[in-house]
């Protein structure tokens, strides 16, 4: 065939947006209903979890029938308690006294050598019943020793490195759980040690006093995710408990860049990261969590707080309807329901336990402001503003950031960042949250960007950031360049130079997105495989022939009807595969029950000419 024009990505999208959702008009949701709705939910399924807990010592190895034995679990369940006391007020539930399960829960993690997430909620509900110790009833119902077994619970240097300023063997992202430890433990006065706090909060803060907006996770690899957001808030909150006003000065700019890039980023549902690692529940609670912090912190607000209310009521009622109210659990490992690995069936109670916690947490602090600033009621449905535009997280040494369309009914996030691992779907560069798409969870895949397999069997991928990136002013066409590629089975970051070049395009324009991939060898090579997926939400498939013969493959669902056009300057492989219940048919949402794939064997890359393959993406009603 002949050398395709050049083109671009494309995406569609239409009205702008208002409180009129698809020609009905958002319902108005009151704040008492909002107050009372949750409040009946935790109270009723906080009972439920508490009886069920006969004995602390031996704890039970399940609860309702989910695994209780994985980290952080008692913390978590802790936590959550203590933040349903503060939240009405009620200092007894299921006959038993909330301060006394609290305080034997902590005794329960000291034993268990709990760490990091368990220490910070451990720290967190021992302060949800007061700041003076003298008068707290979890530390009034404690004996001497067992308050010695708090103090080294809450010990920060469990996992943090004063002298290295390094956490241990972990992600940068727990520095800002070590800030929020110490912090927190300093102002109930179990930290004396001052210095010590001051090391953390400097350590934890040092990508934004040297002037960074996002953090990256695994430095120098370019890591970005939903963790920049979480960190920089929970920088801020133990910076502000320590009046660390130089901190929270260079923090500003960063929250508030954070925060517009989140709200651009928000799904109808309530929906905020759409690519990374921590996908599926905790982006929903994240919503939740963000509301509640933007709702104490008005000058981060990227838009009115009812319009944050809409957000937080989708995801809250995205969290309702996936709560199993027979099992009372989180649907977390539903058919067709992915997790990372570090979700296992042994966390499965405390992913519900978090839900509780991080819902009734946040449900004071929003409902605090909205009667602090007299609203009583806010629309049911987000009121979303059209939005184009490229966010950069880094532009040296290797560049990175995301793509972030949305208008009308239409929206996606590009990401160009590392992922935990070379070519894995939750980080390539492609439109996720793209309506009738899904990445399979944590799965080394060619999700809408191809894997090349080379002659000499290593396999490449066009990722881990990017040597160009060069958005249109107006924020509707990108252009991308990778001469240093990914290796797959290398670390992530790691990078090589095949003496190949991938040019990439993306444009909008209409109801279509097209990616158009322009490769360039600078000697002759020959590709042994070439191969791209696109894993598919629709479960009905049918093939269509359009003008001049043109094959469109289209995909079903009460999503999106998507159909799909491929064209190469090589002879492809064309085949639609049902997953089954296996991990690339796992969404983070929900299953994936189809991909289409496209193929290539002895592709032959000649010497400086170059060869061009377009990928079409069109979305119909």
């Amino acid at each position: 065939m002949k050398p395709l024009a050049k083109l671009g990505f494309i995406i569609c999208l239409s009205s702008a947006l208002t409180p009129v959702i698809a020609g009905r008009r958002a319902a108005i949701i009151t704040r008492d209903e909002l107050r009372s709705e949750i409040a009946d939910f935790l109270g009723a399924e906080l009972t439920i979890h508490l009886s069920a807990i006969q004995s602390l010592d031996p704890p039970p190895r399940a609860v309702l029938g989910a695994g209780a034995t994985g980290e952080y679990t008692w913390g978590t369940f802790m936590r959550a308690l203590a933040a349903y006391a503060e939240l009405t007020g009620q200092r007894t539930l299921a006959g038993r006294d909330l301060a006394k399960e609290v305080g034997q829960i902590g005794l329960l993690e000291h034993r268990l050598g709990g760490s990091r997430f368990s220490q910070l909620y451990a720290v967190l509900a021992l302060r949800h019943f007061g700041r003076d110790l003298n008068s707290n009833p979890v530390w009034l119902n404690l004996s001497d020793k067992e308050r010695a077994a708090w103090r080294k619970l809450l010990d920060v240097s469990s996992f943090y490195d004063p002298k290295s300023q390094r956490v241990i063997n972990l992600p940068e992202n727990y520095l800002g759980v070590a800030a929020r430890i110490a912090s927190t433990s300093y102002q109930l006065g179990l930290l004396k040690d001052r210095a010590l706090l001051d090391n953390v909060l400097t350590r934890a803060a040092r990508p934004f006093l040297n002037g960074a907006l996002y953090a990256d996770d695994a430095p120098p690899t370019g890591r970005y995710d939903r963790y920049s957001n979480e960190y920089a808030r929970y920088v801020w909150e133990a910076a502000e408990m320590a009046d660390r006003k130089d901190i929270l000065e260079a923090l500003r700019p960063s929250l508030r860049a954070q925060m517009r890039l989140w709200w651009d980023l928000i799904a109808p549902d309530g929906y905020g990261y759409n690519w990374g690692r921590s996908l599926g529940v905790v982006s929903y609670l994240d919503t939740l969590e963000i509301v509640a912090f933007l709702a104490q912190h008005p000058e981060f607000r990227p838009a009115p707080l009812e319009q944050l209310a809409s957000a937080y009521y989708r995801a809250w009622r995205w969290l309702r309807r996936d709560y199993d109210d027979q099992k009372h659990m989180l649907s977390i490992f539903a058919f067709g329901r992915g997790n990372y690995s570090y979700i296992t069936r042994d966390r499965e109670w405390q992913q519900t336990a978090s839900f509780f916690g991080k819902t009734a947490l946040a449900q004071r602090l929003l409902l605090e402001a909205l009667d602090r600033e007299g609203i009583s009621q806010f629309p049911s449905e987000i009121a979303r503003s059209p939005v184009a535009r490229f966010e950069f997280f880094r532009r040296t040494p290797r560049a990175a950031g995301v793509w972030v369309v949305r208008q009308g009914a239409l929206h996606f996030a590009l990401p160009i960042t590392t992922g935990t691992k070379p070519g894995i779907a939750d980080y390539l560069p492609a439109p996720h949250g793209l309506p009738g798409v899904a990445a399979p969870v944590e799965q080394i895949y060619p999700a809408l960007v191809p894997f090349l397999e080379l002659a000499d069997g290593r396999t490449i991928v066009a990722a881990d950031g990017a040597d160009t990136i060069e958005p249109s002013a107006d924020g509707r066409s990108l252009r991308v360049v990778w001469r240093r590629w990914a290796v797959i089975g290398n670390r992530a970051g790691q990078l090589s130079e095949p003496r190949i070049t991938s040019e990439v395009t993306w444009h909008l324009d209409g109801d279509t997105i097209v990616r158009e991939e322009t490769l360039m060898a600078d000697e002759e090579i020959v590709i042994r495989q070439w191969r791209c997926a696109v894993p598919l939400t629709a479960p009905r498939y049918e093939l269509r022939f359009g003008e001049n013969n043109e094959r469109w493959d289209r995909f079903s669902s009460t999503e999106a009807v998507l159909e799909l056009n491929a064209l190469a300057d090589w002879p492809l492989r064309i085949y639609a595969w049902a997953t089954g219940d296996t991990p690339l048919g796992r969404g983070a949402r929900g299953a994936i029950p189809l991909h289409l794939i496209y193929e290539a064997r002895d592709l032959v890359l000649p010497r400086n000419k170059p060869m061009r393959w377009r990928l079409t993406l069109r979305l119909t009603r």
